[in-house]
């Protein structure tokens, strides 16, 4: 497999640690962002950067072209890792929110997967490495939009890793859990637009619930690592001769993969609901 990948949402967070990890370990990295001033930002630190937004179709296809161009038609593997969030209770919600976070969190994983395939068939090998959250295992509260797209990612992506058996590209989910990343923040913006909280029947629950969206944090969440230990993961998803469909990252998704498996229903909701 050709030592190169293509990462997305490398303006911070997990892409990228990914991007500088691998580029480490002797991968050509094709680091993307949203913005252009954070691939400025990542070409003065030496990566290879250019503008990838998965809410624009040509932009996902100029990026796929660029690659093609720059490595002589290969790509070894992806890591679709840039999403947002959008929170607030289903019932306030709007269909206009649900179709922009499907666009990003959903259909531009896919449009992106299904044009570096045609690179990775015609070299027999390749790694397609999905990343997806504990949020795509198990339900919560007030994170319904982000939910549905996780959830709808892992039923793709298992999918995908069964029709591409036999040609040499690997398929893999990494499931992250509490990382430390900015997408709380980036939330905001997404929360301003589309949610009428103040005449939502439960503005009084939004209220006692403001602050833990606006509030800096002054220590870690509980259970939450850094974004090498997803780094960590993927490292071993790409390398791997024989990589397994999912890797877990943090203690929280480990227990709710378990939890999933063994508990009834109810015993489960009580659990993801006491947090």
């Amino acid at each position: 497999m050709d030592k190169s990948i293509l990462i997305t949402g490398c303006s911070s967070g997990i892409g990228l640690d990914a991007a500088r990890g691998l580029k480490a370990r002797g991968w050509r990295v094709f680091a993307t962002c949203r913005q252009e001033a954070d691939c400025d930002r990542l070409r003065a630190e030496g990566l290879e950067s250019f503008v990838l937004d998965y809410a624009d179709e040509t932009s996902i296809a100029q990026a796929v072209e660029r690659v093609r161009e720059l490595n002589n038609g290969r790509l070894g593997a992806l890591f679709n890792n840039g999403a947002f969030a959008c929170p607030g209770a289903l019932e306030d919600l709007p269909r206009g929110a649900l179709r922009e976070i499907f666009e990003v969190n959903l259909f531009g994983y896919h449009d992106l997967a299904r044009r570096v395939i045609p690179m990775m068939r015609a070299a027999g090998a390749g790694r397609i490495v999905n990343c997806s959250s504990v949020l795509g295992l198990v339900p919560m509260k007030w994170r319904g939009a982000y939910v549905a797209t996780k959830f709808a990612m892992e039923g793709m992506t298992d999918v995908l890793r069964l029709e591409m058996r036999g040609t040499g590209i690997g398929v893999v989910l990494i499931e992250p859990g509490p990382i430390t990343s900015r997408i709380r923040e980036n939330s905001i913006p997404h929360f301003e637009k589309w949610i009428d909280w103040e005449n939502s029947p439960r503005a009084e629950e939004y209220r006692s619930l403001l602050h833990r969206l606006y509030k800096a944090k002054d220590a870690p969440d509980r259970f939450e690592l850094p974004p090498a230990a997803v780094t960590a993961q993927l490292v071993k998803a790409l390398e791997s001769p024989r990589p397994r469909a999912r890797y877990y990252v943090t203690r929280a998704t480990y227990l709710m993969a378990f939890a999933r498996w063994i508990l009834p229903r109810p015993l489960l909701d009580w659990l993801i609901t006491k947090g």
